[in-house]
């Protein structure tokens, strides 16, 4: 399995106690001129856990406050690609209440990251997913926290936390978190995450060419 993030889009339901439930979603996801309607989760396939970082914009899920949903899950490559088969369903237990999720097609993909929309801000998305990046490695830096993700599988992880150590941090003008590191040059300056010099042996983040 590679180690990407693999986007998988579906509907979503939940289930209470008493039997009743909603629906969120749909299986055909679709734009209202820049809003895009549907629910995204997120696949990784070498840890293969199923992260659902949005789960709390549901009121019902929100009360609850146990933040992210993050599950494990069983992953297979079908023909055409994806590392979750259309119309497979995962259910995870979140307080008193199922959540059902049911794997869209590829063509759900599609409809999200060939829109004209999502096209012309490709990169803000990725910069926030950096500065995303970057608060979770700041962290897994803490004491007590430090010690378990050192002993993860991913070198890349490992090489950020090395080079980070206990260096500050803070949010530019822009919002961009920077941590201040010496550059390629040795030069102390505020990098971003993806700015911060690793060893040449260290797997390149994703995409990777």
């Amino acid at each position: 399995m590679r180690d990407h993030p693999a986007w998988e889009f579906g509907d979503r339901s939940h289930q209470g106690k008493d039997g009743g439930g909603t629906r969120y979603g749909s299986l055909t996801p679709e734009w209202t001129g820049t809003s895009w309607n549907g629910h995204c989760v997120l696949v990784l396939p070498d840890s293969e856990r199923f992260v659902d970082a949005t789960v709390e914009q549901f009121d019902e899920i929100r009360e609850i406050g146990m933040g992210p949903m993050v599950g494990k899950l069983a992953l297979s490559i079908d023909g055409d690609g994806s590392m979750v088969e259309p119309g497979a369903q995962v259910v995870l237990q979140r307080g008193d209440l199922m959540l059902t999720y049911t794997v869209a097609g590829p063509e759900a993909l599609a409809s999200v990251v060939e829109h004209p929309e999502a096209i012309a801000h490709a990169e803000g998305h990725r910069r926030t997913g950096v500065n995303v990046a970057s608060f979770t490695l700041a962290a897994l830096r803490g004491e007590g926290v430090r010690g378990r993700a050192m002993q993860t599988p991913y070198p890349r992880l490992r090489a950020l936390l090395r080079a980070v150590g206990d260096a500050p941090y803070e949010a530019d003008e822009s919002g961009d978190v920077r941590f201040g590191l010496p550059d390629h040059s040795g030069e102390e300056r505020w990098l971003r995450l993806d700015e911060i010099p690793l060893p040449p042996s260290v797997p390149a983040a994703w995409p990777r060419a």
